[in-house]
């Protein structure tokens, strides 16, 4: 099993990687800190003053279409991408309450400073997504707005960067050992290049003929707490059925 369009999208927009603002009729596009609340609605922080509040002009009429637009960035070398996700709606402000509120689903994925100065040096706006696309390898794949709130991003996103290295760095040996049985393989230095709530991906063979493959897990990880022991198996000495290859992955 993989992480379905929905949760590549989710994941991504959630808010910890670079993205940019396209709007309607407007010059652009504009960097902005994102996030994403639990809905999915989508959180932009922008400074007060800024060409991009100023497109944003919470004096006008009406609310402003808007693109949030996300490019993966793969943790390591040679690691796939996950994709490129655009999610769209009408922006607006808020204010009081709904701005404080805002404030505090924001700061759960990203606890900058900066929305202290929420109401003075930046303001928050908020839109709700009413498309939403993701682009892997070329292919576009259109995901009802509905399977995008209801998806979940992974939550070992924020980590995974951080957990590769660790498995390349401290457990090289038993991780290529475990990978060499699992993928029946010989002289290939298999390596982990990608991790997500659904398994691991294996990158192997030889230059020029590089393949990859997807481990699951025996179910998917819900929080990062329960990772150590679905990675025991790999990091132990004696082989275990627990991972089961599925091949090939895109």
């Amino acid at each position: 099993m993989a992480p379905t369009p929905a949760e590549r999208i989710r994941t991504l927009v959630a808010g910890r990687l670079p993205g940019l603002v396209h709007l309607a009729h407007r010059p652009g596009p504009f960097h902005v800190r994102h996030a994403t609340d639990r809905e999915g609605r989508v959180l932009l922080l922008v400074p007060v003053f800024s060409d991009l509040a100023a497109e944003l002009d919470p004096g006008a009429v009406r609310d402003v279409a808007v693109v949030l637009d996300v490019l993966d960035l793969p943790p390591a070398a040679g690691a796939p991408s996950a994709g490129r996700a655009w999610v769209s709606g009408w922006a607006m402000p808020l204010h009081g309450g709904s701005a404080r509120r805002a404030a505090a689903d924001f700061a759960a994925v990203d606890p900058t400073g900066d929305l202290l100065d929420v109401g003075s040096r930046f303001r928050l706006h908020r839109f709700e997504v009413a498309e939403a696309r993701l682009e892997t390898a070329g292919v576009v794949h259109r995901v009802d707005p509905g399977e995008y709130a209801a998806a979940e991003p992974d939550p070992l996103h924020a980590d995974e960067a951080a957990l590769l290295a660790d498995l390349a760095d401290h457990h090289g040996p038993a991780v290529v050992a475990y990978l060499r049985r699992r993928l029946d393989l010989t002289d290939d230095e298999p390596r982990v290049v990608r991790l997500d709530r659904y398994g691991l991906v294996v990158a192997y063979g030889r230059p020029g003929d590089r393949r990859r493959a997807r481990l699951p897990f025996p179910h998917p990880v819900t929080h990062p707490a329960q990772l150590p022991h679905l990675l025991h198996p790999m990091l132990c000495t004696h082989p275990t059925p627990h991972l089961q290859p599925t091949h090939p992955h895109p």
